[in-house]
């Protein structure tokens, strides 16, 4: 179940708290280990990175377009939601071969954006449904507010993620 908040001020809190923590988890990474894969954590801590750079820049793609009144697809023009696979294997492709100050750096950046997309946003349209077209498309069989697709694309994979990365360090550093 995705976490209710009481307002936008509560949100961007939240994001920021879970951002916090997780991208201190980078700081003693070594640049040379960006890419040391371990068989028991599922991606390498520049593939971690990517994955965020990829979903964040996704969902600011998503309410810029809206914005702009051009149309939308969800997850993305290039891919459906039944080829998350191939969407992940694009993020490392895209993002991946970058240092990791470099990832850091474009997820810093995506965070300040979600903010000032949070603050340019009522509180209706974070926080009712059917406020955006993209909110509406991307989930056919079930209805999401706008703060549960900005929640799913950044407390909680923050929150997963740094767990994830936590685990590769035990095991690689």
């Amino acid at each position: 179940m995705v976490r209710t908040y009481e307002n936008a001020q509560e949100l961007k809190e939240e994001i920021s708290a879970a951002f916090r923590k997780y991208i201190a988890e980078f700081d003693d990474i070594p640049e040379a280990l960006k890419d040391k894969r371990i068989d028991e954590v599922e991606r390498t801590p520049a593939e971690n990175l990517a994955y965020q750079v990829g979903w964040t820049t996704l969902l600011l793609q998503w309410e810029d377009r809206e914005r702009r009144g051009l149309p939308v697809r969800t997850p993305s023009d290039e891919f459906k939601w039944n080829q998350l696979g191939k969407l992940y294997r694009w993020f490392n492709d895209t993002y991946a071969h970058l240092s990791l100050r470099e990832l850091e750096g474009m997820l810093t950046d995506n965070v300040d954006a979600i903010y000032m997309m949070i603050d340019a946003m009522s509180e209706d349209e974070l926080f009712k449904p059917h406020m955006r077209q993209w909110a509406d498309d991307a989930t056919k069989t079930a209805v999401w507010e706008v703060y549960r697709f900005i929640h799913v694309n950044t407390v909680a994979p923050f929150g997963s993620f740094r767990t994830k990365i936590r685990k590769w360090k035990r095991m690689a550093l």
